[in-house]
């Protein structure tokens, strides 16, 4: 018993012993450090942070409403132009001879129409004569001074001349048809010429050019676009895809602050004009357009530019 007693004494010093030796390993390798620093007060701000693209407030494509091989142009990338102002040239002289076949197609209706009249004024007199013929021939015919056969006859020539006005009139009519036909082919004719000289719609900057002198537009199937024009680059918006979960938080008229690569130093601001309604899903990710206005009195900001966009919406 004494011996058994003396080996659970030696197995239990053993195990205290490693134990010991454990803790003053592990207390050796403790590296932990402690920081302090002074309570203070602060702001804290929830945001809501999104990419957007930059965007001019009024964009208009300037295309082409007739076919033909540009032959001059006005303006190039980055021209101020004004409304009105020439900025390109099609070919016209296609339809310069369609406006002059027109014309003389007019001149020949007009013509047609004096024609016409003529001769409904000598139906008209021949009618008279022939009215005048068979009243007397009835007069005579009730005297027996004339045959049954004469008064048949000049009841003929009577019905023939009234049959011959009533074609005259209708032909000066349908001559007078064909001249307001012939004027409004003229007008379309004119009106293609004109075409063919490309205006400005709005004052603004060409921020695109798609054609190049000698380039032939088809307009057959829809208006082929010349050029882009921004309307005024010192006010600008952002066009944010924001997520569905933050659009609730977002309001019109909060300040928001962007930055854009070309200076990353700097931070611009705006103004939140709308979340507008119309939804993009991207791998069922719910995205919507919230507009950013904002001031470009520099022009620095160009259009297509990647702003990255934070949005305070709470803070405390």
């Amino acid at each position: 018993m004494k011996i058994l007693r003396r080996h659970w004494m030696i197995a239990i010093l053993t195990v205290l012993a490693v134990a010991a030796f454990a803790v003053f390993q592990l207390k050796g390798n403790d590296n932990r450090q402690y920081f302090t620093a002074k309570v203070d007060r602060g702001d804290i701000s929830q945001v809501v942070e999104a990419t957007g693209t930059i965007n001019a407030v009024t964009t208009v494509q300037v295309g082409s409403q007739v076919s033909g091989t540009v032959s001059r142009l006005y303006a190039d990338f980055n021209s101020g132009v004004k409304r009105g102002q020439v900025i390109a040239q099609i070919d016209p002289s296609l339809f310069e001879g369609s406006l002059l076949q027109a014309r003389a197609d007019l001149a020949n209706a007009r013509a047609s129409v004096a024609t016409a009249k003529a001769n409904f004024q000598k139906a008209l007199a021949l009618q008279v004569q022939t009215t005048g013929d068979y009243e007397r021939a009835k007069a005579l015919t009730a005297q027996r001074v004339m045959s049954m056969q004469q008064l048949d006859l000049a009841k003929a020539n009577y019905d023939s001349a009234v049959a011959g006005a009533s074609a005259a009139d209708a032909q000066v009519k349908q001559a007078e048809a064909q001249v307001q036909q012939r004027e409004a082919a003229v007008s379309v004719a004119q009106t293609n010429l004109d075409y063919t000289t490309i205006r400005a719609p709005i004052d603004g900057t060409v921020i695109a050019r798609n054609v190049d002198v000698g380039q032939t537009v088809a307009a057959s199937l829809q208006a082929p676009t010349l050029f882009t024009i921004a309307q005024d680059l010192t006010k600008m918006q952002v066009y944010a895809s924001t997520d569905e979960s933050d659009v609730g938080a977002i309001k019109p008229n909060q300040r928001v602050t962007f930055k854009v690569d070309a200076y990353p130093k700097e931070s611009f601001s705006g103004l939140v004009s709308q979340v507008r309604m119309n939804a993009t899903t991207v791998q069922n990710v719910v995205t919507y357009n919230t507009i950013i206005d904002f001031d470009n009195p520099e022009m620095k900001l160009f259009p297509g530019m990647t702003a990255y966009i934070t949005i305070p919406v709470t803070s405390a």
